[in-house]
């Protein structure tokens, strides 16, 4: 009976820990900005990119991807949810960058110098795509062996 009794205060402490885990890894998702207003934004290539990845400006989060979309002429739309509480000026310039070499994509904001702020529905601009390593990769072993020394 006191193994039982045992074995039942280790399961629930297995348990107890597990609930805490996943409280917290919802807790930091960063999905939940209810606050915010929605900017498009129109690239070449978007590889890596999901909805739910990070807005970044200087490394700090401000928002998040709210969704992806293949337009007409083949180009990304992308709509970034970001927190009421950062004003974007109209001539910032938004890139598609990477944590590390191979970390996770996330869309960074250089932010200009404007007075003129970008507001609810917006289209940023400047813009640049995706870095795809795979394609450099390509690249360099096509140039290798085409004999180039």
């Amino acid at each position: 009976m006191k193994g039982n009794f045992l074995e039942a205060v280790i399961g629930a402490g297995v348990l107890l820990v597990s609930g805490f885990f996943i409280y917290m890894a919802y807790e930091t998702s960063g999905e939940k900005i209810k606050d915010g207003y929605v900017l498009t934004a129109r690239f070449e290539d978007v590889s890596g990119l999901t909805s739910g990845s990070d807005v970044k400006i200087n490394g700090i989060k401000v928002g998040i991807v709210k969704k992806l979309t293949l337009e007409q002429d083949y180009s990304a739309n992308v709509e970034l949810l970001i927190q009421n509480k950062y004003k974007i000026p109209s001539d910032s310039a938004i890139a598609i960058s990477t944590d590390g070499i191979m970390g996770n994509k996330f869309v960074a904001i250089s932010v200009g110098y404007s007075k003129d702020l970008l507001k609810q529905g917006d289209e940023v601009e400047d813009t640049k795509s995706s870095l795809n390593l795979e394609k450099l990769v390509d690249k360099f072993i096509a140039g290798a062996g085409n004999g180039n020394k």
